[in-house]
């Protein structure tokens, strides 16, 4: 008798983890972005698409016809990831070009060839990144996490520009973080050369991404060319792989993390959603408009990082 009791314990308590693990991976999921909207004869960019939620997000524009260019720093991986997608999607167009945002020359030979072989750029995804690195400069001396996430893609999108006005109606989708309400604009040390935390690095980069998208959407009115940035959520992929602490913290949590195909859903929306088509300068995340810090809001700080970033690169962008 007190074992069948046991037994029935351990069932009805195994029965509530289960039910109690199903809301918590639901309500951390974010739901899912179901529109049926089709994108045949358009053609999708995006960054870092051989991983995590850029590989998603490939595999979902794909599936609804569009043809994706999947920007990579390590080709053969991107190769990997498009033959996945393949496999996935038979009828997918998907194709592999290389592209390394710590690298100022490459970016630039990228779009010189890019608008060589491309005629028509409907949407550019602005995905990859880095997050809490070990202090390391790009081949161009920019600390890491701003010369990536937010130089390097800068960069792009100036050379990239011409062809998305061109194109339009066409969109921009600048993947930022919640992380950017911890974030301040060190001008006076926007390279941390002075101190440096991986932590605040990462922030400061990707509060950088909402002010880029704020001040670029401000400049394309009229264009028929919208930006907007998103939060993909708190995602279960190897964008923490330079820190051993969260990769631990990830693992533990995992329940409460989203996966990447869930990640994807608000890049996936602020690329499709028909009703998005005239609006711009706003921040997403789970595919609803977002709260933005006030440092994010800021418009005389975002016009000055904007000039920065322009001295920095050797640019004029007006």
């Amino acid at each position: 008798m007190l074992l069948l009791c046991i037994l029935a314990s351990i069932v009805v308590v195994a029965f509530l983890a289960i039910t109690f693990s199903a809301h918590i991976r639901k309500y951390a999921s974010g739901g899912e972005y179901a529109s049926p909207t089709r994108l045949d004869g358009k053609t999708v960019l995006i960054t870092g698409a051989n991983t995590g939620i850029g590989k998603e997000t490939a595999l979902d524009l794909a599936t609804r016809g569009a043809r994706v260019i999947m920007a990579c720093r390590n080709v053969d991986k991107g190769e990997e990831a498009a033959a996945s997608i393949r496999m996935s999607c038979s009828q997918a167009d998907v194709e592999v070009r290389e592209l390394d945002l710590a690298d100022t020359c490459s970016i630039q030979a990228f779009a010189q060839t890019f608008l060589q072989e491309v005629n028509e750029l409907h949407i550019l995804i602005n995905n990859a990144g880095v997050m809490m690195c070990p202090y390391t400069k790009t081949v161009d001396g920019f600390e890491m996490h701003i010369g990536v996430n937010h130089l390097g893609h800068f960069l792009l999108t100036y050379l990239l520009i011409g062809l998305l006005k061109r194109s339009a109606p066409s969109r921009i989708v600048v993947v930022s973080s919640l992380a950017h309400n911890f974030g301040w604009i060190r001008f006076h040390d926007l390279h941390s050369q002075g101190s440096y935390n991986s932590g605040l690095a990462y922030c400061q980069s990707k509060l950088a991404n909402v002010l880029f998208t704020r001040e670029l959407a401000r400049r394309l009115q009229g264009s028929n060319v919208t930006v907007n940035s998103v939060h993909p959520g708190t995602v279960n992929s190897d964008l923490t792989r330079h820190s051993t602490l969260m990769m631990i913290m990830f693992t533990v949590l995992s329940l409460f993390l989203k996966t990447p195909r869930e990640g994807a859903q608000t890049s996936i929306y602020c690329a499709v959603a028909e009703e998005l088509h005239s609006i711009s300068g706003k921040h997403f995340s789970d595919c609803a408009p977002a709260f933005v810090a006030p440092q994010g809001r800021s418009e005389e700080t975002a016009r000055r990082l904007w000039e920065a970033s322009c001295e920095l690169l050797g640019i004029e962008w007006n």
